[in-house]
């Protein structure tokens, strides 16, 4: 067969049915790939070589749960790139896996708005006692009762030994087997729906882990010419770029077309180094987009950022990327300060209230002014990007796990400041995003924890940690993120739910989940019609909202002392909603009455960390 003839492949082993699959990797440097087939029996199929680099062919005999390696023509063996499963892990085998054999219950699914997330972020090892895809299904029920309404998984790509946060994937395709496999996660995909929930994934397009790491051996995946923070850069935008794109835009076409997810959150986008002129983030954007159509159902996708910049979320004809609701990092770090009073590393960049009430206004608190932290001006404006493309957070897995003792909010302040903190998240005019645990006050802390084999890399990674929190002015010695018990002890304990002030918080997140639900200023999240004003004296932020004839008032107050304020408000009788100073949230009583008759203003005596919320 001529190069011209060889069809455009889909990546990987793809099994088309009768025992037949079809086999495609890009080896542009190789001569020769077979494929060396090891069950159900062993043999070699070779592949002939295609247009680009691309070597293709198709092989009797290789039934579903077949395993094999390509044969390169040096003689090196080496696991599929575009593998669907390691059943023996990063250095054994791939696995063929037909995708059409599972029996979905969701044909009528078709996903919600932006605006009806509720983010829920989850380790799926240390979720459950199991660590797995199967026993996150019987707790489905409770987070919808809750009031969630999307699950985002950590990354679930398969990454070395059994204990990782799941950065350190090599195989963006293949399900980490640990976990259940790709068909737990299509099991879990298939439960979340039948109840109304949808289901985000985690993915890396920024870099691969170190081990397990076999891309560069097959084509140049890897750019010379610029590095990241986690090593070299994947190749978005050199010398056979174009087949780099088509790797990674054809694995989330993957997870959303084979695993019928809902969105995936792209890790550290700013990791990305690209010049070209059509960014690999836009071509992503819009291949996902014709996907989703394609398939009637939404899908959308969530990029991590630190740059602050607005044209990710902007539209490709508004020059933007086109990308669907951005982490804003500014909310988090204001709320951490504020209710903390850390201010170390980039914590010095916050300090007031007036900063929270501009990120709640705008999306971010720095759009072009000077960083002290990075000696820069920062960021640009997204004052006209609508509020449902951001989401927002008290705490996430980056900000609980990259301390040096993985300490959670519980762990650093008081149970008012804890219902402040939800309150402030929740009632927000952007998507809220809850940690695992979160919502009752987990105490266990979240850790690193990796699970490498070569006494090298587990070297390296504690050194790397020790020297990192050094430079960041931590004292001590940080868990060894090798040792088992540093994961065992990141696993929740869910009994705490049910005790005590746990208990009370768990009911207080479900309560603030309700009314914005059925509050429609909340239900309808936007910038119109939202007023914010700051007095930053008494550390007081108080924001009026609306939709349609329906207005709604809330005053939060981040001071540690007792404060008495007049505050603007529309002439006309307020009925409370919610006040996190009342008993029956174990606060320190009413301070504010259960109605307000406005004459243009009102006079508040407000207890310290706390808020309230009046329509």
């Amino acid at each position: 067969m001529s190069e011209e003839q060889v069809g455009d492949p889909g990546l990987g082993a793809v099994y088309l049915g009768e025992g037949v699959c079809r086999f495609t990797v890009w080896a542009p440097q190789s001569r020769r790939v077979e494929v060396r087939l090891l069950s159900p029996d062993e043999r070699l199929c070779p592949l002939r070589k295609g247009a680009n680099g691309y070597h293709q062919g198709e092989c009797d005999g290789v039934p579903p749960g077949s395993l094999y390696l390509y044969r390169l023509d040096s003689g090196t063996e080496r696991p599929d790139p575009a593998s669907r499963h390691q059943p023996r892990g990063v250095h054994g085998p791939s696995e063929v896996v037909d995708h059409r054999s599972f029996r979905w219950e969701d044909s009528a699914w078709r996903g919600f708005p932006l605006e009806r997330f509720i983010l829920y972020e989850l380790h799926v090892g240390t979720f459950t006692p199991e660590g797995t895809f199967e026993a996150i299904i019987p707790l489905l029920d409770e987070l919808r009762d809750l009031g969630i309404t999307a699950l985002e998984l950590m990354p679930v790509s398969q990454f070395p030994g059994e204990r990782n946060w799941g950065y350190d994937g090599v195989y963006p395709y293949a399900v980490q087997t640990s976990y259940g496999g790709p068909e737990g996660l299509k099991r879990l995909v298939n439960a979340c729906h039948r109840r109304g929930l949808a289901v985000v994934l985690d993915v890396v397009y920024n870099h691969l882990g170190p081990e397990g790491n076999y891309l560069g051996d097959f084509a140049p995946y890897f750019s010379q010419r610029h590095r990241t923070p986690w090593g070299p850069a994947l190749n978005f935008d050199g010398t056979h770029s174009d087949e780099v794109r088509r790797y990674f835009i054809e694995n989330a076409l993957s997870w959303i077309t084979d695993f019928h997810l809902d969105g995936l959150r792209l890790d550290a986008v700013h990791g990305i180094v690209d010049t070209s002129a059509v960014p690999f983030l836009l071509e992503l954007a819009g291949s996902v987009k014709e996907r989703s159509r394609s398939l009637g159902r939404e899908a959308y996708l969530f990029p991590e950022s630190d740059l602050n910049d607005s044209r990710l979320v902007r539209p490709a004809d508004s020059f933007g990327y086109g990308l669907d609701a951005q982490w804003s990092d500014d909310f988090h770090h204001l709320l951490h300060v504020l209710l903390t009073g850390e201010r170390s590393g980039y914590y010095q960049d916050f300090w007031s209230v007036a900063q929270l009430g501009k990120t709640l206004r705008e999306g971010y608190a720095y759009t072009g002014e000077y960083s002290p932290f990075r000696q820069r001006r920062h960021g640009n404006s997204p004052r006209d990007v609508p509020a449902r493309c951001f989401v927002v957070f008290a705490q996430n897995h980056d900000q609980v796990g990259n301390r040096m003792l993985g300490e959670r909010l519980s762990g650093l302040v008081d149970f008012e400041s804890l219902k402040l903190a939800a309150g402030a998240t929740i009632l927000s005019p952007f998507i809220p995003l809850l940690f695992m645990g979160e919502e009752y006050g987990e105490t266990a802390p979240f850790l690193y924890f990796v699970s490498h084999s070569a006494p090298a890399l587990i070297e390296a990674v504690r050194r790397g940690r020790k020297e990192e929190f050094r430079a960041h002015g931590w004292q001590g010695e940080p868990p060894d993120a090798q040792d088992e018990r540093t994961f065992l002890r990141s696993k929740l304990r869910r009994e705490e739910s049910r005790r005590g002030q746990h208990g009370v918080l768990l009911e207080f997140h479900r309560k603030l989940l309700r009314l914005r639900r059925e509050i429609a200023p909340l239900s309808h999240p936007k910038k119109e019609g939202m007023e914010v004003a700051v007095l930053e004296e008494e550390k007081v932020l108080h924001w009026t909202r609306e939709h349609g004839e329906e207005q709604v008032f809330a005053v939060f107050h981040f001071g540690e002392r007792p404060a008495q304020v007049v505050l603007p408000l529309p002439s006309r009788r307020w009925r409370k909603l919610i006040d996190s100073w009342e008993e029956r949230w174990e606060g320190p009583g009413n301070s504010l009455p259960a109605s307000l008759d406005s004459q243009g203003e009102v006079t508040l005596a407000l207890k310290p960390r706390g808020f309230a919320l009046f329509t």
